[in-house]
């Protein structure tokens, strides 16, 4: 039975459910983890996209402040900006309903981005970036 693999061997529940929905095998079907399953994969997305985010937050907040560190790291910290915008893009291509989560976490995820970098250099208290802002491929900071 494949609710048996799920725990032993997860490869083969994956490839024996694959079969049975195949087959519209509703009886073999093991609901209650593919259920799960589905659920994470949704959850995993949203994880990624919250990290691409803070990383861009942290490096434009980087390119824009840490004034000790700027003229050698000026051109890594553009790379990645440029790297977690397309990360970003790519996502929200491939699931574009993600775009209202990214809204509905931006003011969280941009607080947690600043809160961190604060530790290392100086981040005035009126600084304030959109989201529309740093999705913009020409702004770095």
């Amino acid at each position: 039975m494949i609710t048996n693999l799920y725990n032993r061997d997860f490869n083969e529940w994956a490839k024996q459910t694959a079969i049975a929905i195949k087959n519209r095998d509703i009886e073999a079907m093991d609901w209650e983890n593919l259920l799960e399953e589905i659920e994470d994969m949704s959850k995993s997305e949203k994880r990624s996209l919250e990290s691409y985010l803070e990383r861009l937050i942290e490096h434009i907040l980087k390119l824009q402040y840490w004034d000790e560190q700027k003229e050698q790291n000026t051109k890594h910290w553009q790379a990645e900006v440029v790297n977690f915008r397309n990360r970003i893009k790519r996502l929200l291509k491939r699931s574009p309903s993600l775009k209202n989560h990214m809204t509905e976490v931006y003011t969280e995820i941009y607080q947690d981005a600043v809160a961190s970098r604060k530790r290392e250099f100086d981040i005035p208290e009126n600084n304030n970036m959109n989201l529309e802002e740093i999705l913009k491929e020409d702004f770095f900071g």
